[in-house]
């Protein structure tokens, strides 16, 4: 509760209590001054000061989408090398985990499959631009089957008594399978 009182304090100084500052001493220093120049820099520091806290609370995160959907253009997305058809049963077995396979540290010797990912950031802090491989690697010759490749972005905004938000490339839909149905088809067999 108290993390969410402060979020909106910091809310509303940001969002209300500096631009009607900004505003206030403007008209203030506008009413005093006569002269159309003196006019002119009080009107030009104003939009200068909006256009400075407008930048504060969306720039960076423009700036960091703008990496992100450009990265993502050179080599995101997922490539196959072989896919490999499953017996129907093992097929649903790994569909109702969400293919949620074990990843190299925590793969037992039973497991058929496992991931191995890496993350690598481009900017760290806030906000953060990410890129991050995974791959899906058969246990009994170490061949990659197949990987994908994201970029994302996470944070950049001002605070506020909401959660972060997030942006991902290639946009994770139901019109665009995944890795892991793009790898492993369902077969005929039980």
């Amino acid at each position: 509760m108290e993390g969410c009182r402060m979020s909106l304090l910091l809310f509303l100084f940001y969002w209300v209590a500096i631009p009607v500052l900004a505003i206030a001493v403007t008209a203030w220093l506008w009413r005093r001054e006569h002269s159309p120049v003196a006019r002119g820099l009080v009107g030009v520091a104003c939009v200068a000061t909006l256009s400075g806290l407008l930048w504060l609370a969306v720039g960076e995160k423009w700036q960091a989408d703008r990496q992100v959907r450009g990265l993502c253009a050179k080599d995101g997305g997922v490539r196959v090398y072989e896919t490999v058809t499953l017996p129907t049963s093992e097929y649903d077995q790994y569909a109702k985990r969400n293919w949620i396979l074990p990843d190299e540290a925590r793969a037992t010797l039973a497991d058929k499959y496992y991931y191995v990912v890496d993350y690598h950031h481009y900017r760290k802090g806030d906000p953060q631009v990410t890129r991050r491989l995974a791959k899906i690697i058969r246990r009994s010759d170490g061949k990659t089957l197949g990987e994908s490749i994201s970029y994302s972005r996470g944070g950049g905004d001002l605070p506020g008594p909401w959660h972060e938000s997030s942006f991902i490339c290639p946009p994770i839909s139901k019109d665009r399978p995944g890795l892991e149905a793009s790898v492993f088809l369902r077969g005929n067999t039980k």
